[in-house]
């Protein structure tokens, strides 16, 4: 089981953190607004699908605000989306070949699927990358969203096995702990080779450099 962005997408933190130098914001500032209040906050709830887009900005420049820097959510929504990392889509294919695989995905209804707000070249580049997963379960159109241990119970009952028989990664410690609990095997993807020999390790494989 793979996260989308973060793992098969380079993170959107990156972008999160030029954001912030270049409108002299505190680093991190952005992963606070959305650390606080975490099931419930403009972030979590546009994830689930239960607002739209205006609604999403509007809460989260009230959050922002509360915590010193206001910030409309439509500025954020462009740096979401990371790019391609080949050898995460090389693995894929790999392991596709052994074993049934699955993207887990918090993503928000916009644009084209777990992409969100990017150009039609790259929705098509994601679009051929999505299509090599068993199945695809994404927050906004489950109403459910990591980690809420009833979007890993839907992944697991999609492909037919037990959470003991999984292998999740994803790159936030948050949304591994309570696949953790429930049995899964976790690996937080932080540098993508350090990740793949873990994965390989595994379930016995290895992954060209």
């Amino acid at each position: 089981m793979w996260d989308f962005g973060g793992v098969i997408l380079s993170s959107p933190f990156d972008a999160f953190r030029q954001y912030e130098e270049r409108c002299g914001l505190p680093r991190d500032f952005l992963r606070k607004v959305n650390a606080t209040n975490p099931h419930t906050n403009a972030w979590a709830c546009f994830e689930r699908g239960e607002i739209d887009a205006e609604r999403f900005g509007e809460m989260f420049l009230a959050e922002s605000t509360a915590l010193g820097f206001p910030v409309h959510g439509r500025d954020l929504l462009p740096l979401i989306s990371g790019e391609i990392r080949p050898r995460m889509v090389q693995a894929l294919r790999q392991v596709k070949a052994r074993y049934k695989i699955a993207c887990l995905t918090n993503n928000m209804p916009l644009g084209h699927g777990p992409a969100m707000a990017i150009s039609p070249e790259k929705a098509k580049a994601v679009a051929e990358v999505m299509a090599l997963f068993d199945c695809v379960v994404e927050s906004s159109k489950v109403g459910v969203r990591k980690p809420e241990p009833a979007f890993y119970e839907r992944a697991c009952s999609l492909l037919g096995i037990q959470p003991s028989e999984a292998v999740f990664l994803d790159d936030l410690g948050i949304n591994l702990k309570p696949a953790a609990a429930m049995g899964m095997k976790t690996i937080k993807v932080e540098d993508p080779d350090t990740a793949l020999q873990q994965l390989g390790a595994i379930i016995g494989m290895e992954f060209a450099a």
